[in-house]
Formats: structure tokens, C-alpha cells, sequence
């Protein structure tokens, strides 16, 4: 049966997504960043809360993912972290200047990440060359590769992801980026074995009182008084498709 990951900017949304149904968290900050890694407390309290793996993402910034030496090491002591409070897995991904995945690097993470499960993350959509970083994945010893299959939405890059998927068994492929209820099935009969999803939507802030005069965010334009979180719903409809393909 095809596994359902959903991806989470909170405790909270952990909690409400294992309740609904949810095989495994991905667990982030910032979603207007595209995810980045949470604070210690956050994964503290993950910890104490949820029961079914958590991975969190190690990311110390948005923007692409060729990091400076004082990054990479903040990544590494990030790992150290996640490895000690006993999380089963992580979600990173290193290129390098010429956007093919930065073998030196990636072989300290999974020295670092000592048997941790490592999944790859997007960072894949933004490679040269797919399937030359498929095969460097799979012999650095990584678990999954988070994919849209290099487009704007999983559902367009499905040729892909079944090109890769058809490939060998490991790494795993699980299909990202706009992955719902509404388009399931077509993952579903394209043997698509693990899906990712961030089920939610945009939340508005319980706040009265608001000074509209004025924005904390480097955006203009920016929203702050909306927070995204996951809808338990959207969560149950997924995983009830899920089971009803596989019976």
C-alpha cells in the first residue's frame, strides 16, 4: 500500500495529521521559504508528541541549495542533533555549482546522519541531469528522492517519476508538489509508491487588534496575519483513497 507523507510547519500539524491518518511527517519551518529546519524546541516537542516517524528537513536557508562553508557546517551540527534526540529519518539535498549533486558533501551527511534514513529532497528537481543523480544517490546509500519529477507540479513531471521509479527499487521515488485528494489515483495506478503532501491551506490569525500600517516582512506584499497549517480532512480523504486503490 502507498505511503502518505505529510509535510508540516508545526507540532501541531504533526498531531493533526497522525490523527487523520498520516504514515509519516516531514517537519519544516517557514513555509513561505519552501521549508527549512525547525528550532530545537519545535523538534523537542515532536518528539513527545507524535508517534509515527518524523524527518525533519535540514535546510538553514531558502534560495538554491549550493551552501557556504559556515552553512554546511551549521547542517552538520543540525543532523548531529536530530540523530541525538532520536528521529528516524531526515530530508536535505546539497548541489553544487554546476547542479549535480555534491558527492563530497552528501558523503558526510550520511556519515553524520550514522543510519538514519536520509530522503533527498527537491533540491533533485533542480539537477542537470536526473538520472546520473539518481544513480549517485543510490550509491551514496540514500533512502527516498522527493520529486516532482523536475516540473512545476508532480502531475506534470509523472513521466519522470515512473521513468525513475522503473529504475531500481532504491532510492525510493515519492512524488511531491501538488499532490491531493483530487489527483491521487493517477499516482496510485502509476505504481507510485510513496506520496507526498502538504494536505493544508491558509490559515487566518486569530488576532483582533491589527496594526496595518506597517509589515515585519521583507515583502511588502506579504500576508502576516495568515499561517499555513494542515486540514485533518484532506488527510483522511487521501489515506482513505490510498486504502480503497489497495484493496
Amino acid at each position: 500500500m502507498a505511503l502518505l507523507e505529510i509535510c508540516c510547519y508545526s507540532v501541531e500539524c504533526a498531531v493533526t495529521a497522525q490523527k487523520h491518518g498520516a504514515d509519516r511527517i516531514e517537519l519544516c519551518a517557514a513555509p513561505k521559504e519552501g521549508g527549512l529546519t525547525p528550532s530545537y524546541g519545535v523538534l523537542r516537542s515532536a518528539r513527545q508528541a507524535v508517534t509515527i516517524p518524523v524527518h525533519p528537513i535540514i535546510r538553514p536557508r531558502g534560495g538554491d541549495f549550493c551552501y557556504t562553508a559556515g552553512e554546511f557546517s551549521a547542517m552538520l551540527d543540525d543532523i548531529a542533533l536530530v540523530r541525538d534526540l532520536g528521529f528516524p529519518g531526515l530530508v536535505t539535498g546539497l548541489l553544487n555549482e554546476d547542479g549535480n549533486i555534491d558527492i563530497p558533501r552528501m558523503r558526510q551527511i550520511m556519515s553524520a546522519a550514522q543510519g538514519l534514513a536520509v530522503t533527498f529532497h527537491r533540491a533533485f528537481d533542480m539537477c542537470k541531469d536526473p538520472l546520473q543523480a539518481f544513480e549517485t544517490l543510490e550509491e551514496l546509500g540514500v533512502a527516498r528522492i522527493l520529486t516532482s519529477g523536475q516540473q512545476a507540479s508532480a502531475e506534470k513531471g509523472l513521466q519522470l517519476i515512473t521513468e525513475l521509479k522503473a529504475h531500481s527499487g532504491v532510492p525510493i521515488i515519492m512524488a511531491g508538489a501538488g499532490v491531493r485528494a483530487s489527483n491521487l489515483e493517477r499516482f496510485l495506478n502509476a505504481g507510485v509508491e510513496e506520496l507526498h503532501s502538504s494536505a493544508g491551506k491558509w490559515i487566518p490569525s486569530p488576532m483582533r487588534y491589527r496594526n496595518t500600517g506597517l509589515s515585519m516582512s521583507t515583502d511588502a506584499e506579504a500576508d502576516e496575519y495568515s499561517r499555513y497549517g494542515v486540514e485533518g480532512e484532506s488527510v483522511a480523504e487521501m489515506k482513505s483513497l490510498i486504502e480503497r486503490h489497495h484493496v
